[in-house]
């Protein structure tokens, strides 16, 4: 299979339904969203997340693939036996676990914190903020445009990404700069 195909060369592109859309159509942009946002997680892995968060950042990847699919979908044709292609409340769940795990690590919030620290720790917040980009984008489509846990996975999302660039800078001995 080659990497081109020139059928997006006049600036649309195709949906999984089929469906020929302006690359600028608000649904192309939510999931490209989401898609930055993946590539942000690859930065951290390779910025040197340690295993433990490199692991995790790793099945988020495989989730935000499978909820870039779904925005792809308007017409949801994706069999719901497409098991990788799925975001339900258990991997909302994880996400919720992952947060109390690393929180327990934390000091408490006293005041809001500057992103920064770690070059994996700055990524995380930066990633952090795409994930806001990519979920102001979802809500924009409108609630019947997509599954309503995906929308909630993104939202726990964001959270979990703020709560993992601090443990990140935690575990790296970068102290929090208070705002």
């Amino acid at each position: 299979m080659k990497i081109y195909t020139r059928t997006g060369d006049g600036g649309d592109t195709g949906l999984f339904d089929g469906t020929r859309v302006s690359k600028a159509d608000p649904r192309v942009a939510t999931y490209g969203d989401v898609d930055e946002l993946n590539a942000w997680l690859g930065l951290v892995r390779a910025a040197g997340a340690d295993d433990e968060i490199g692991g995790m950042l790793e099945q988020i990847q495989r989730d935000l693939f499978a909820l870039g699919a779904r925005l792809a979908d308007p017409a949801r044709r994706i069999a719901e036996r497409v098991t990788k292609a799925a975001v339900g409340s258990d991997d909302i769940t994880r996400l919720e676990g992952w947060i109390d795990h690393l929180e327990a690590e934390l000091p408490p919030l006293r005041r809001f914190i500057l992103a920064g620290g770690s070059d994996a720790g700055a990524s995380l917040h930066v990633a952090r903020t795409v994930c806001r980009r990519a979920e102001r984008a979802m809500v924009a489509l409108g609630a019947d445009a997509f599954e309503p846990e995906l929308l909630v996975y993104v939202n726990r999302l964001s959270d979990l990404l703020f709560v993992m660039a601090r443990a990140v800078n935690r575990r790296a001995g970068v102290a929090e700069t208070e705002w």
